[in-house]
């Protein structure tokens, strides 16, 4: 079964954006777009909103007016249009769920709130079952440029960042980028060192190139599924959070994992991910994994 690229629209300028740069990637990976509108009709006592008929029309024309945006710069683009009947942060997960992945926008700049981080993105991100993309409102296909990387964070070990590493060499081949794989590493403290530990580090000559073998170990079926894809791998020490973001300026996009399962608190995003959703400038896809 071939899964669209689904954009999760609300006429926002920002979910626009989103829009567009899922029109962007569709057309380059060959795949069908799908434009969401999650809605529940909500009459108002205090003013006169208009019947059930009279929004649900309202919302289509809507939604047929943000896919005609898409079809005009894309004449090829195969694009369908469904008006999903719902909570929003249930509907738009659902909709992830049958999706290649699910692409949301974002306001503002610097911090995320409102469409994106308020309590219904949250519960999209966290509860989504494929890669959830979030785009800034203002994001231009000039961001796009040749030169700049697709760059992923990598941590475990190779079967931990198996569906992140994935989704960003298959984004790297659809547009002839190169991936810059990021792997951060911090000093353990004392009581994590053991005999078996100790073992290995002193095999891999020390805790740098023990943390560079880790991420070659992971990179390489990758490299060999993509021969063409130019791949950086960076290693550096620092938290996950503050070595992406230095590398985040030559970023066309930010992939991030955030680990599936539900805690004792519920689904959580991840400190990362929140970091690069509240920091970075280009967007940033959050890939669910084991």
């Amino acid at each position: 079964m071939t899964r669209p690229i689904t954009a999760g629209v609300d006429g926002t300028q920002e979910s626009l954006a989103g829009l567009a740069w899922a029109a962007r990637e569709a057309v380059r990976r060959g795949l069908p777009l799908r434009v969401v509108h999650a809605w529940r009709f909500q009459p108002h006592d205090a003013i006169d909103a208009g019947s059930e008929d009279t929004q649900t029309q309202w919302v289509r024309d809507g939604l047929a007016e943000a896919a005609r945006s898409v079809t005009e710069r894309h004449p090829g683009l195969e694009v369908a249009t469904d008006v999903v009947d719902g909570a929003p942060a249930e509907a738009l997960a659902d909709a992830a769920g049958e999706a290649e992945m699910l692409v949301l926008g974002s306001r503002g700049h610097g911090r995320v709130v409102g469409f994106l981080l308020g309590s219904v993105g949250q519960q999209v991100i966290a509860g989504a079952t494929r890669p959830v993309v979030l785009v800034r409102a203002g994001d231009q296909p000039s961001s796009e440029v040749a030169g700049h990387e697709i760059v992923v964070g990598q941590q475990g070990d190779a079967e931990d960042s198996a569906a992140v590493l994935r989704f960003a060499f298959e984004t790297a081949a659809a547009r002839g980028a190169t991936v810059r794989a990021v792997r951060a590493w911090t000093l353990p403290p004392l009581f994590a060192y053991s005999p078996a530990s100790m073992k290995m580090l002193d095999e891999a000559g020390g805790l740098e190139p023990y943390e560079k073998k880790a991420l070659a170990e992971a990179l390489r079926p990758w490299r060999e599924r993509f021969p063409d894809v130019h791949v950086v791998e960076h290693v550096e020490m620092g938290s996950g959070g503050q070595v992406l973001l230095s590398v985040a300026g030559r970023a066309q996009l930010m992939v991030v994992g955030r680990r599936a399962h539900r805690t004792a608190a519920g689904a959580r995003i991840g400190s990362v991910a929140h970091g690069m959703l509240h920091h970075a400038d280009c967007p940033v896809a959050v890939v669910p994994h084991a």
